[in-house]
C-alpha cells in the first residue's frame, strides 16, 4: 500500500492532532502492531501540512500523549511535529502556527493535497474548511468528540451530503428580560455574571445590559407607582445610574457598594415590580452587613474533593466577590486609563468573580449553587475533552483514509460512512455504528450548483453593515464577501477590499434601491463560492428579529423525538474560536493537519456549491442527525434500527 501512495495527499484539521499521530504509544490496546502499520502509513506519505493556530495549554494535556507540561506555552503545531520525529524521524511534516482562515490558505493551497482530514472544534472552521473542500474538489474526511461520544464521516463532492447539507442549532440564547429579570436556572444567573464582567471591566455592549429591565413585556407595571414604593437607596448604588461602569468608577469599584447595589438595591427594585412575582417566587435581596456577620459555621463549603468541586456558602461567595473584585480593579489601575479587561475562563481573577456573582444571583433566586468546576463548564461551553475518546477516533479517521484513498492503483472503495461512538452498548453490543450517507442535498446553499437562497427584512431599517456582518458572514459564514445588486447597473454595494464601500456601511439598502423582489450576487473569492440572495422585504418581522432565512432549517430545525445521542459530535469548547491553519502555500504536500481549539461555529461557504433556502441538517448537528439517520435505518430491516442508539 506504501509504494502505491507515495503521491498521495491528505489533509487533516484535528484538534487533536495529537491523539491522531500518537495513536501508535498503544497505551490501552492489544493490537499496537496493527495500530502502528496503519499510523506508518499515514506517516510515510511524502509531505504533510499542520495547521494549528493555538498554543499549548495546561488543559491540553490530559487529552492527548504528544504535548507534555514543558510544552506549555509553545505553538501546539510545531510541537506535535517534533513528538512524531521523534519516533518517526522518516516523516515529512511542515507545521503551521496559523489560522485556517487565513486568505494565504486559499483554493489553490488545498489543491495541494489530495485529502482533508477534519478534527476542529468550532462550527465556523468546519465550514470554511467543508467549503474549501468542495471548491478544491479535495475529499474531507470530518470528525469530533465530545466526551465520550465521538463521529467520523467521510465528505464527497457530488456523492455525499457537505457539512451543511443538514441544518445545525444555533447557540442557545436567552432572552434579555430573563437574564435580567426573572432567572430561573443557573445558567442564566451564569450568562447574567458574564455581562456583568463585561459592564464592569470589559467593553461594554448595549445588549448586555444587566440592571432591572423595566421595559419587561411582562410586567405591565406603573413606574409612577414603583418608583413611589421603591426603596431601593439613594445612594452609590442606586439604579439611577447613567451607565453600569462610570457608576462602578464613581465608587472606586468599592466591593461593598458593587455588592449591596447588584444583590440587594436591584433586588427590591425588581420586587416593586409586581406582576413578574405572582406566579413566581420573589428573589431575597442580600444585604452585605448582614451575610458579613453570618456565623462561619454556616458557611462551611458542600462536598469533598478538588476545591473547584466544592460549593461555597453565601457568605464564602460574598468574599470572594469581594476579593476578585479588588484583583479585577487592580488590573485595571495597572493597564492604565481607558483599559478593558477580556473574560477568560482561564484566567483566575475573572472566573473567580463570575463564579461568585453568578451564586449570589442564584441564591437571591432560590437556585442551588454551583461550584466552581461547574460555572466554568457552562460559562465556558465547556465539552469535557477525553485522550481515550480522541485516539478512537483518530484511528477510524485513518481508517476511513485507509478504507477509502488509500486502495492501491490509484482505486477508490467508496463505500463511505458515517460512524458514531456511543457512551454505551446498543441493544445488539455495538459502540461503534456505521451509518449510510445520504447524497447532496439539492437544496444545500453550500454545495448545490446554483446556490440561492431568500431572505426576509425590511429594507428601510437593515442597513449595509447588518447585512454584511449579521447575514452574510455570522449566518452564511462568509469570509469577505463582495456583493452587487442586480439592477442592470451592477452597483456594488459591498466591497471585500478595505475602504471602497465603507460610506455605504451606515445606509440604508432602501437607499440603494433595494426592494421587496430585490436580487444581490454575493461572492467570496476567498472561499471561491458564490451565492445569489433573493430579499422580501417585511414589516412584519417579531420584534428583536432583523431578518428571516425563508424555509430555513438550522434557527428552527424540529425537536427530535429521541433522546440526544447520535448527534453530530463537535469537539471543544468555544463556538466561536478559529481553526488553525498555516499561512504558506506548501509544494505539493501530500497531508495538511489543520488543529483548533473551539467548538463548532456557523456556516462558511465554497465553490460550486448547490444552495437553496434552507438548510437542513448538518453532519455535526447534534440532535438531528442522530433523527435523520434513524429515519434512513428505517428502509432497512428492523434488526438494523437496533445498530443506531440515541446519545443521551
Amino acid at each position: 500500500v506504501e509504494e502505491n501512495n507515495q503521491n498521495q495527499g491528505v489533509v487533516i484539521a484535528s484538534d487533536s492532532l495529537s491523539a491522531l499521530l500518537s495513536i501508535q504509544s498503544g497505551r490501552a490496546s492489544c493490537r499496537q502492531d496493527l495500530i502502528y502499520q496503519i499510523l506508518h502509513l499515514l506517516l510515510t506519505l511524502h509531505n504533510k501540512g499542520m495547521i494549528d493556530l493555538d498554543t499549548i495549554d495546561v488543559s491540553n494535556l490530559n487529552r492527548q500523549f504528544l504535548f507534555q507540561k514543558k510544552h506549555v506555552g509553545k505553538s501546539k503545531a510545531q510541537v506535535a511535529k517534533e513528538s512524531v520525529l521523534r519516533f518517526c524521524p522518516s516523516a515529512n511534516i511542515t507545521a503551521y502556527h496559523d489560522s485556517i482562515m487565513n486568505p494565504d490558505y486559499n483554493v489553490e493551497f488545498f489543491r495541494n493535497f489530495q485529502l482533508v482530514m477534519n478534527a476542529l472544534d468550532n462550527r465556523a472552521a468546519r465550514n470554511h474548511v467543508n467549503r474549501m473542500c468542495l471548491a478544491a474538489d479535495i475529499p474531507l474526511i470530518e470528525s469530533g468528540t465530545a466526551g465520550y461520544l465521538g463521529q467520523v464521516t467521510v465528505i464527497k463532492k457530488g456523492q455525499t451530503e457537505c457539512y451543511e447539507c443538514q441544518p445545525k442549532p444555533t447557540q442557545k440564547t436567552f432572552p434579555g428580560c430573563t437574564i435580567r429579570n426573572t432567572p430561573s436556572e443557573p445558567i442564566h444567573c451564569i450568562v447574567w455574571a458574564k455581562y456583568l464582567f463585561n459592564q464592569l471591566f470589559g467593553e461594554e455592549d448595549a445588549d448586555q445590559e444587566v440592571s432591572p429591565d423595566t421595559a419587561d413585556p411582562e410586567a405591565a407595571w406603573n413606574p409612577a407607582d414603583a418608583a413611589a414604593r421603591a426603596t431601593a437607596s439613594n445612594k452609590d448604588g442606586d439604579i439611577k445610574r447613567v451607565s453600569t461602569k462610570e457608576w462602578a468608577r464613581s465608587t472606586g469599584y468599592d466591593p461593598v457598594k458593587l455588592f449591596n447595589k447588584l444583590f440587594k438595591d436591584d433586588i427590591m427594585y425588581l420586587l416593586t415590580m409586581d406582576k413578574l412575582w405572582k406566579k413566581r417566587k420573589a428573589p431575597l435581596p442580600l444585604d452585605w452587613t448582614e451575610i458579613h456577620h453570618l456565623e462561619s459555621s454556616q458557611e462551611e463549603a458542600c462536598g469533598t474533593g478538588l476545591k473547584d468541586q466544592q460549593v461555597l456558602g453565601v457568605q464564602g461567595y460574598a468574599q470572594l466577590f469581594h476579593r476578585s473584585v479588588e484583583t479585577l480593579r487592580s488590573q485595571l489601575i495597572e493597564k492604565g486609563e481607558g483599559a478593558e479587561l477580556v473574560w477568560d475562563k482561564d484566567d483566575p481573577p475573572a472566573m473567580d468573580f463570575v463564579t461568585a456573582a453568578a451564586n449570589l444571583r442564584m441564591n437571591v433566586f432560590s437556585m442551588n449553587m454551583k461550584s466552581r468546576f461547574d460555572v466554568k463548564s457552562m460559562a465556558g461551553n465547556i465539552i469535557p475533552a477525553i485522550a481515550t475518546t480522541n485516539a478512537v477516533i483518530a484511528g477510524l479517521i485513518v481508517l476511513e483514509c485507509v478504507l477509502n484513498f488509500s486502495v492501491p492503483n490509484g482505486t477508490h472503495l467508496q463505500c463511505y460512512n458515517n460512524i458514531f461512538l456511543n457512551k454505551q452498548p446498543n441493544p445488539r453490543k455495538k459502540l461503534l455504528v456505521p451509518c449510510a450517507l445520504d447524497p447532496p442535498n439539492p437544496s444545500c446553499y453550500v454545495c448545490a450548483s446554483k446556490p440561492e437562497v431568500t431572505v426576509k427584512l425590511n429594507v428601510h431599517k437593515t442597513i449595509v453593515q447588518a447585512l454584511q456582518d449579521k447575514i452574510l458572514k455570522e449566518k452564511f459564514g462568509m469570509v469577505a464577501p463582495d456583493v452587487q445588486i442586480e439592477d442592470g447597473k451592477g452597483t456594488i454595494l459591498i466591497s471585500s477590499e478595505e475602504g471602497e464601500t465603507e460610506a455605504n456601511n451606515n445606509k440604508f439598502l432602501s437607499d440603494f434601491g433595494i426592494r421587496n423582489g430585490s436580487r444581490l450576487q454575493v461572492d467570496d473569492f476567498l472561499q471561491d463560492y458564490t451565492l445569489l440572495v433573493n430579499l422580501i422585504h417585511s414589516e412584519e418581522l417579531e420584534k428583536d428579529v432583523e431578518f428571516e432565512v425563508v424555509g430555513d432549517a438550522p434557527d428552527k430545525a424540529p425537536t427530535p423525538s429521541v433522546p440526544e445521542e447520535g448527534k453530530n459530535i463537535a469537539n471543544g469548547n468555544k463556538d466561536s474560536a478559529q481553526p488553525s491553519t498555516s499561512s504558506k502555500a506548501a509544494e505539493d504536500d501530500d497531508v495538511l493537519i489543520v488543529d483548533s481549539d473551539e467548538e463548532p461555529s456557523s456556516s462558511t461557504m465554497e465553490a460550486s456549491p448547490e444552495s437553496s433556502n434552507r438548510k437542513r441538517k448538518h453532519h455535526g448537528a447534534d440532535t438531528d442527525d442522530a433523527v435523520s439517520k434513524r429515519k434512513r435505518l428505517d428502509q432497512q430491516p428492523a434488526d438494523d434500527d437496533e445498530d443506531i442508539i440515541a446519545l443521551d
